[in-house]
């Protein structure tokens, strides 16, 4: 039953593909620290603004949830490269260098093919 409506949206195909499984594991738990961080700053400053005596540990939390903060997004660095270091990098078949690549291996193991049908000179001597 088609009334001619546009639908509300539409699915376009994602410019990049998904991140790794680990990868996007530590990038989800880095934002949350950074969050919490970002709303500890916040607290102390309003505290502070307020005369409260909840500053000076708002404070010190906010210090702490910095360092941590920056731990957090330093994991979510190394442990993408380590996945790109152990999964490699997929290239595009139509990379070049993939292709000379190719073209050397095939050149490689025409030679071998030759080179086991030549015959041995002891052979040439013997017919």
């Amino acid at each position: 039953m088609d009334t001619g409506r546009r639908p509300l949206w539409q699915e376009d195909p994602a410019a990049r593909p998904r991140m790794a499984e680990p990868v996007r594991t530590a990038a989800v738990r880095a934002v949350i620290i950074v969050a919490v961080t970002l709303i500890l700053a916040m607290v102390a400053f309003l505290c502070t603004l307020a005369g409260s005596w909840l500053a000076f540990p708002a404070v010190l939390g906010t210090v702490a949830g910095t360092v941590v903060a920056t731990w957090a997004v330093l994991d979510v660095w190394v442990t993408r490269q380590v996945w790109v270091q152990r999964h490699g990098v997929q290239s595009q078949p139509s990379s070049t260098a993939r292709e000379l690549r190719r073209e050397r291996r095939q050149a490689r193991r025409q030679q071998r093919r030759e080179s086991r049908r030549e015959p041995a000179p002891a052979d040439r001597a013997a017919a």
